[in-house]
C-alpha cells in the first residue's frame, strides 16, 4: 500500500493545502490544483527538517520522521515481490494472472513456482467477475497452514469487480484480508489468509 498524508505545500507559484499520495512510481498532490510528479521530478528528493523537498523546490510539510520515511521510499522503491513478501523456497502457484513476466520473477527471487495446488505458501488467483470469486472457497485447501491467497483484479476504469466485492467473497469463504498491493500498472492484488481460530473458552 502506498503512503498518504494531509499536507501543507509550497510551490513556485504559491502555497496550497491538500492530500499527498505516493504509490510508486508517482507522487500525487491533490489540492486547489492536482499535481503529479514522477521520473526526473523525483530524482534527488530529500528530507529537510520536517519537509519533503523535490528537485524543483516544491515542499511538503510532513514532520521530520515522516519526511525522512517518504524520501527513503521514493529514492528506494520496493519492487512488487518485496511488497508481496516473496522469499526463497516458498511454494507459489499462479492461476489466470495476465502478467507474462510474473512467474519468472518468482523463480528469480528463489520461490518455487508449482502447478500442483497443494501446500502453497502463495497462491495468486485472477478474479474479475462473480464466477471467479465463487471459486475462491474451493482454492483454500491448496494453501499451507500459514499460506496466503492473493486475489488479483483489474484496477481503474478497466475494473469489473470492486475491492469490496473481492473482500466480501473471501470473507464468506472464511478468509481475512491483510494487505493491498499495486500489482502492476493495470492490476491490483488483495492478500487473504485463513481466519485464526479463537482459543477455547
Amino acid at each position: 500500500m502506498g503512503k498518504e498524508a494531509e499536507v501543507s505545500a509550497v510551490f513556485a507559484d504559491g502555497a496550497d493545502h491538500g492530500r499527498l499520495q505516493y504509490e510508486a512510481p508517482k507522487l500525487v498532490f491533490r489540492g486547489a490544483q492536482r499535481r503529479v510528479f514522477e521520473g526526473e521530478a523525483l530524482k534527488g528528493v530529500r528530507a529537510e527538517g520536517g519537509d519533503l523537498v523535490l528537485a524543483d523546490g516544491a515542499r511538503f510539510t510532513l514532520g521530520e520522521t515522516r519526511a525522512a520515511n517518504w524520501a527513503e521510499a521514493i529514492l528506494n522503491p520496493k519492487g512488487r515481490l518485496d511488497k508481496i513478501g516473496v522469499k526463497p523456497g516458498m511454494r507459489a502457484a499462479v492461476i489466470g494472472v495476465a502478467d507474462a513476466t510474473f512467474t519468472a520473477e518468482l523463480a528469480g527471487r528463489g520461490a518455487v513456482p508449482v502447478t500442483e495446488l497443494k501446500d502453497l505458501d502463495l497462491l495468486f488467483y485472477a478474479a474479475d467477475g462473480a464466477e471467479e470469486l465463487a471459486k475462491v472457497e474451493g482454492l483454500i485447501p491448496a494453501l499451507a497452514e500459514a499460506g496466503a491467497m492473493w486475489i488479483v483484479s483489474k484496477k481503474g476504469k478497466a475494473a469489473t469487480v470492486r475491492d469490496v466485492d473481492v473482500m466480501a467473497a473471501a470473507k464468506a469463504a472464511g478468509l481475512v484480508d491483510s494487505k493491498v498491493v499495486g500489482f502492476s500498472p493495470t492490476l491490483t492484488a488483495l492478500r487473504f489468509t485463513r481466519a485464526k481460530a479463537l482459543p477455547p473458552a
